[in-house]
């Protein structure tokens, strides 16, 4: 009788365990799985707005929705905000798309790169780790305490906020600024 409620309580906790790992990250007041893709989550993420209606401006949905994997530092609305204004109304204008094309495609690593990847890159480079984006540029991250800090071309920085949001097809990390290319 023992040995059977300690395998029933074994089950238990190994089970509740299994669930907790699948349990999704909340992003925006929307649950984000994965098993569905980058585009899939965000269009569900009430902070993340700006960025889908960019997605779309700029035709990159299909490709977000691909195999990839891709690593996507994933500006919020807010982070948009800080933008002079007019600059996003300026930037979906079909005229613009080329340039807002590179902006959205300078947020994107390949690869599934988690924060504990990129953690270890920043170790492993002596406390900097260059990071090659989709566009071709790069991407310069550092460690400020246990936050992840990305600095752009132009010398911005954007804090990671929300890490490890894993997809089908790669992972989103949450940034509080909108990064730009050169």
């Amino acid at each position: 009788m023992k040995k059977i409620a300690l395998m029933l309580l074994s089950a238990f906790v190994i089970n509740a365990s299994m669930a907790q790992m699948d349990k999704p990250v909340t992003v925006g007041g929307a649950a984000m799985y994965a098993t569905k893709n980058i585009i899939q989550n965000a269009v569900n993420s009430k902070d993340h707005t700006t960025l889908v209606a960019a997605v779309k401006a700029a035709g990159l949905v299909e490709t977000l929705q691909g195999m990839g994997p891709f690593t996507v530092f994933a500006p919020t609305n807010e982070a948009f905000d800080k933008l002079p204004e007019g600059t996003v109304g300026t930037l979906v204008k079909l005229e613009n798309k080329g340039t807002l094309t590179k902006i959205l495609t300078y947020h994107v690593v390949a690869g599934k790169w988690n924060a504990e990847d990129i953690a270890k890159m920043i170790k492993d480079g002596g406390g900097t780790a260059t990071l090659k984006t989709v566009s071709g540029g790069t991407l310069k991250a550092t460690m400020k305490g246990n936050k992840l800090v990305l600095t752009d071309e132009k010398g911005g920085m954007s804090t990671v906020t929300i890490k490890d949001v894993n997809q089908s097809n790669g992972v989103i990390h949450v940034v509080d600024t909108v990064l730009m290319p050169s």
